[in-house]
């Protein structure tokens, strides 16, 4: 499931149940780290993985989105494979993967 920004994300997550929410930093409206906010303050979806994948390599937006709750931060460009061995380890699906892709 796809939005166009982080309202869109939170009408969805109103309707939908989801096991793992992708995000970026940018995007209209408001922005992921809001989401990952409202995400963490919500009861129902507060312990759902958030991975950011984001052009945002600065360290300070790294430690900012982890301490709102995020369990990963991607910088852009990504590898594919990193990416899904990331979701899997989240998922509990492959538990020795890589703990956090670069």
């Amino acid at each position: 499931v796809e939005a166009v920004d982080g309202v869109d994300a939170l009408r969805k997550l109103a309707t939908l149940r989801f096991d793992l929410v992708l995000t970026d930093v940018n995007m209209p409206i408001m922005d992921g780290l809001k989401l990952v906010h409202r995400i963490r303050s919500d009861a129902t979806h507060k312990d759902v993985p958030i991975v950011i994948i984001t052009t945002e390599g600065a360290e300070a937006d790294r430690k900012r989105a982890l301490d709102l709750g995020a369990n990963a931060y991607v910088v852009k460009p990504i590898q594919a494979p990193a990416v899904i061995a990331l979701a899997e380890r989240l998922l509990g699906l492959r538990p020795h993967a890589p703990p956090e892709a670069p």
